[in-house]
């Protein structure tokens, strides 16, 4: 297996798998704004990014739920494909044909839950010849060790199971790029404060003509 296969921004599709708001009440290894946070971030790459976006739901009329307005309102023209009974979402056709649609051959990826959501749909997806990266924080599971098992289970498949900041800026590769610091500044600011904030601070340093020597703009 290739020690770093990296992310084509040009070749690489994003899957909103089953975020539901009656599922979301499932995940315990995140704090619930937290994962609010994570899921809408992963969302929102699709956007930033101009990746083919697919969403798909289970039996969303039950208590499973339909996906999150703010994602819905991200997404109106995404094809959403509803099923009505397949828990590994490739068992569907409509998803199997929106998937091979985009003509893309990497998948980024995130479900509730990560033991069932994310893994059947990403061991299908290896299967069928696909590079897929999971996104870790952006699937839900009943605990911190099913989350656990279940990346280890990923990982041993193939599947490379990443952070939103290191999918983010495998896309992005270089802040002069398009999408780059420009766009990329406000997104990490709005969904991964950490970084956000170091930004702000040497946005007030550059304002206020304190950058230290050896520094740059």
């Amino acid at each position: 297996m290739t020690t770093f296969e990296r992310i084509d921004k040009n070749d690489a599709m994003l899957l909103v798998v089953d975020l539901q708001v009656g599922l979301f009440q499932v995940v315990r290894d995140y704090q619930p704004d937290e994962f609010k946070n994570n899921i809408l971030a992963h969302a929102a790459l699709g956007n930033v990014f101009n990746l083919p976006t697919i969403l798909t739901t289970s039996t969303e009329r039950g208590p499973n739920g339909p996906l999150p307005k703010e994602i819905l309102e991200m997404h109106p023209k995404a094809p959403l494909i509803k099923r009505q009974g397949e828990v590994n979402a490739w068992d569907s056709a409509d998803f199997r044909k929106a998937v091979k649609a985009t003509g893309k051959k990497q998948v980024i990826m995130a479900g509730i839950t990560t033991d069932v959501c994310t893994t059947f749909l990403a061991l299908s997806l290896i299967e069928e010849g696909y590079t897929v990266f999971a996104n870790a924080e952006a699937s839900g599971a009943a605990s911190r060790r099913i989350a656990d098992d279940a990346n280890a289970r990923l990982r041993q498949a193939g599947v490379h199971v990443l952070s939103m900041f290191a999918i983010a800026c495998d896309l992005m590769r270089n802040w002069t790029n398009q999408p780059g610091a420009e766009e990329m500044l406000p997104f990490f600011d709005k969904y991964f404060s950490v970084y956000g904030y170091i930004a702000r601070g040497h946005a007030a340093a550059v304002k206020n003509g304190e950058i230290l020597p050896g520094e740059s703009e």
